[in-house]
């Protein structure tokens, strides 16, 4: 008896979490788009990466780094990465790249 309980438990323990990294997962996509279509760069693949625990101001958080890869010109080819504390952006960074529109 006891032990059905747990196993319930823990499917549902293990559904949520499911649910809410897909949600991160939507959010990411959405942020990283948005960047990119405000820069003028064009997105070419999106990845989520590594998760960790970091400490700040507040307390601990769960940070999850998504791995981008874009391109300024059309013949270039750069890889960002976007940081989420949950469902909210902290952070996007992109090395140094050609400007779109700029001819060398």
């Amino acid at each position: 008896m006891i032990t059905d309980l747990l196993t319930i438990l823990l499917v549902v323990v293990i559904a949520l979490l499911f649910w809410q990294q897909r949600r991160q997962s939507e959010q990411a996509h959405q942020h990283i788009r948005q960047y990119c279509q405000r820069m003028e760069l064009q997105l070419l693949s999106i990845a989520r990466g590594r998760h960790t625990m970091v400490k700040t101001k507040t307390g601990w958080r769960w940070v999850t780094y998504y791995w981008f890869e874009f391109s300024a010109t059309g013949n270039d080819h750069y890889t960002g990465q976007a940081q989420l504390y949950g469902l909210r952006l902290k952070a996007i960074d992109t090395p140094v790249h050609a400007m779109p529109g700029q001819s060398d």
